[in-house]
């Protein structure tokens, strides 16, 4: 994660949070065009985050929930004021984007599949966010009707020619998409915090909830095709994770909904 140093005074921010910046130094950690990230170097460290009013609700009820799991960082603070503002403890480690992860694909792989095939036998009782899946698909079809599409990230092999051609698919299949797995909702490489290979950490958890594990694989494989620059792991990322709990087919079906973003 990028941390470069910056100029935040209590001006900036909440009194909430006035605390915390005493005696600490600043360093933007923003990767976001809608949000506004700092990290807090002072004590176990904190990251405090901006964004606009009601987007972080979500992101800081479920960040809570899986922090109760020990899958995520406490919680410190969530704030709604003009804007949304949250504040957590930082988790230990790096984000596995590190040279020390990346340099060895092969473990990488086999580390997030084992990971996320941990996340998903996680019990759902009481999620903040009960059916992920009804919001996903709602949300494919607002950005369907807006002629919001974009095939552009994904393999060839899961693309679709035209809008219409994943708006079918979507038509067909999508009511076939399960709300019974604890999802991350953006299961990728720079959301997965190790320490020297041991688990510390799920970070940025706007998109969590209970839905279909496809899609966390879906975006696991597609991770590791884009951050490693091959495709050479998605097999094995399968493989690991287990086939027994796998429907090669939902992923056309996954895909589709996700070129309406």
């Amino acid at each position: 994660m990028q941390k470069k140093p910056a100029i935040l005074t209590k001006a900036d921010i909440p009194a909430a949070f006035h605390s915390f910046l005493d005696g600490a130094a600043a360093f933007d950690s923003s990767c976001s065009k809608t949000a506004q990230v700092w990290f807090l170097d002072k004590g176990p460290g904190y990251f405090l985050k901006k964004a606009p009013k009601g987007t972080l609700k979500n992101e800081a009820a479920m960040t809570a929930f899986f922090s109760s799991k020990n899958l995520a960082p406490e919680v410190l603070a969530y704030e709604s004021y003009t804007e949304d503002w949250m504040l957590t403890l930082r988790a230990k480690g790096e984000d596995c984007l590190l040279s020390m992860y990346t340099d060895d694909p092969k473990k990488l792989c086999d580390t997030t599949a084992q990971l996320l095939r941990m996340l998903h036998e996680s019990d759902t009782a009481n999620c903040p966010v009960a059916d992920r899946t009804r919001d996903y698909l709602s949300t494919t079809i607002h950005n369907f009707h807006h002629k919001n599409y974009d095939s552009s990230l994904f393999p060839d092999n899961w693309g679709y020619a035209t809008a219409e051609e994943a708006w079918q698919e979507l038509e067909a299949n999508g009511r076939y998409l399960q709300s019974d797995t604890l999802l991350h909702g953006d299961y990728c490489l720079p959301n997965i915090m190790l320490d020297n290979w041991q688990f510390s950490a799920f970070i940025d958890l706007d998109n969590a909830g209970v839905g279909d594990r496809h899609v966390d694989l879906f975006w696991g494989m597609w991770s590791l095709q884009f951050n490693l620059k091959t495709d050479a792991y998605r097999e094995r990322f399968l493989d690991v994770y287990g086939r027994d709990k796998i429907t090669q087919e939902v992923f056309r079906t996954v895909a589709a909904a996700e070129v309406f973003g």
